[in-house]
C-alpha cells in the first residue's frame, strides 16, 4: 500500500464542499412543498409530510456525510511516488487502487478551488491517456514539488523509450 496520506485539513475541505451540497439539494428538494403546504391548505397534510420527511433524509445524510465519511474518507487516502510509477489508493466501501507509470503520463497539474485556497491546499493531477487522476489536499509546496517530480520523471521515462 501506498504510505502518504493527505494533508488532514482536508477533512475541513470535504466537511465545507459536502455541506454546500447538501444545503442546495435540501432546498431544491424541501422549499417546493414548504411552499405548497403554506399556499394551499387544502394540500398541506401531504405536502407537509413531504417536506419533513426531507428534512430527516438531510439531517440524516448531512451528520453521515460531514460528520462520520471525512475521517474515515481521510484514512483510506493514500499515494506513494516512485521513480517509475505513482500509486493512488482511495474509497472507502469500493477500494480502489491506481498504479500509473510515468510512461503514460501525459501532462502534470495543480488545481485550487477557493475552499482549497482558504485552507492552504492544492490538488495534483495527473492526466494519462485513460484519464485523470487526482490526489486532493497537499499543501501548497508539496503539491508544487510532487506536480514536478512527476513531471520530471514522466519526461525521464519517455527519453528512455
Amino acid at each position: 500500500m501506498p504510505t502518504n496520506q493527505l494533508n488532514p485539513r482536508i477533512k475541513k475541505v470535504w466537511r465545507i464542499n459536502d455541506s454546500i451540497w447538501i444545503i442546495i439539494c435540501f432546498l431544491a428538494c424541501f422549499v417546493p412543498f414548504a411552499l405548497v403546504a403554506a399556499i394551499e391548505p387544502a394540500e398541506a397534510g401531504w405536502a407537509g409530510a413531504v417536506a419533513l420527511i426531507v428534512a430527516v433524509v438531510f439531517a440524516a445524510l448531512f451528520v453521515l456525510l460531514v460528520v462520520v465519511l471525512p475521517p474515515i474518507r481521510y484514512a483510506r487516502w493514500r499515494y506513494e511516488l516512485t521513480d517509475d510509477y505513482l500509486d493512488i489508493a482511495r474509497g472507502i466501501f469500493w477500494r480502489k487502487r491506481f498504479i500509473i507509470p510515468f510512461i503514460r503520463v501525459q501532462n502534470t497539474d495543480t488545481r485550487q478551488g477557493p475552499i482549497l485556497r482558504a485552507f492552504g491546499l492544492s490538488s495534483v493531477t495527473v492526466a494519462t491517456a485513460a484519464g485523470e487522476h487526482e490526489i486532493p489536499g497537499l499543501d501548497n509546496n508539496e503539491a508544487d514539488v510532487l506536480r514536478d517530480r512527476a513531471a520530471e520523471l514522466a519526461r525521464l521515462a519517455r527519453e528512455d523509450v
